[in-house]
């Protein structure tokens, strides 16, 4: 199983890698930049961080793994789906759907990224992960280690990535992907519309949904056991109907 990883590395991913990592094979990958901010000075667009996972695949030599991608993670997998379809045998994705659609927390954040260099780690700015949570978040190592994990990305790293995301739009090529797909959407999540959501399981012919009650966009990270049984429960159904 293949992880591509988001802002934070691949640390943040490591709950739920653990979780999964006890049932399967799972590698998790890290993408271009995320220490290297200067690897920015030259032109690196989506095209490049998803050619970069096929030549992974090629290198490994992994024939058609599960891709399993959350947040930009997930936008890098529906891609990766698209545009190689021989590549890959089946798709997870977590907080992601069929495009960008602008908010007042998307306008703000990338506002906040392009503009003003942000103190690392400060208390206030941190505030605003309660919105990825999706309620309130008490102080305590889980809010602490997603806050550190985040904060070890340069800020004009994330600044790029969003800057790819808003221009990301599937919807003309959701067809394009013809592999077994699960949806994972936690009914928090305040940077993913239900429109897009649905979009996104409507236009890829074997897609299925399921909703995670009471987690946000973090839901990886705040609940990887249940995320983790989702996606083993659609990994063994895949393997029941092979049979």
């Amino acid at each position: 199983m293949l992880v591509p990883g988001l802002a934070g590395g691949c640390k943040l991913l490591g709950p739920l890698a653990c979780q999964l990592a006890s049932k399967y094979r799972v590698i998790t990958f890290q993408l271009r930049g995320e220490d290297d901010c200067f690897s920015l000075r030259h032109s690196l667009g989506m095209q490049d961080l998803v050619d970069d996972l096929a030549e992974f695949l090629q290198c490994q030599g992994l024939e058609t793994p599960t891709v399993l991608g959350v947040s930009f993670g997930g936008v890098l997998a529906l891609e990766l789906a698209a545009r190689y379809p021989g590549r890959v045998g089946s798709l997870v994705v977590q907080g992601v759907g069929s495009h960008y659609v602008p908010g007042v927390l998307q306008n703000v954040a990338a506002t906040i990224l392009a503009r003003y260099p942000l103190p690392t780690d400060n208390a206030f700015v941190n505030q605003f992960f309660n919105l990825l949570f999706g309620k309130k978040q008490p102080p305590g190592p889980l809010f602490q280690f997603v806050t550190r994990q985040c904060w070890q990305t340069d800020q004009s790293v994330m600044a790029h990535r969003f800057g790819l995301v808003q221009q990301f739009d599937m919807r003309p090529r959701l067809a394009e992907i013809r592999v077994p797909t699960l949806a994972l959407a936690g009914n928090r999540d305040v940077l993913v519309s239900e429109h897009g959501l649905r979009e996104l399981c409507d236009g890829i012919a074997n897609a299925q949904l399921v909703r995670l009650k009471g987690c946000g966009h973090l839901a990886f990270v705040t609940d990887p056991h249940r995320v983790a049984a989702e996606v083993t429960r659609f990994l063994a159904a895949r393997v029941k109907l092979a049979v």
